[in-house]
């Protein structure tokens, strides 16, 4: 099982929001979102700052899919 965020772009793109934008609002860093643009995991905390800034869910923003999906 992978995390993918992909429902967390398409919501920017939405917003007319660049990662700039969403640095500025959640206050994450630039690395954090790195990980974000490749998929990787990030911590709980990161998540909930980034749904406080965009006012939407963790499943706004994320799903876990199964390995052989991708």
């Amino acid at each position: 099982m992978t995390v993918c965020y992909n429902k967390l772009w398409k919501l920017m793109i939405d917003r007319k929001m660049k990662k700039k934008d969403l640095i500025a609002l959640s206050g994450i860093s630039r690395s954090t979102v790195a990980k974000l643009t490749h998929d990787e995991k990030v911590n709980t905390d990161v998540l909930v700052r980034i749904c406080k800034a965009l006012e939407c869910e963790v499943g706004d923003i994320m799903e876990i899919v199964a390995d052989d999906a991708q």
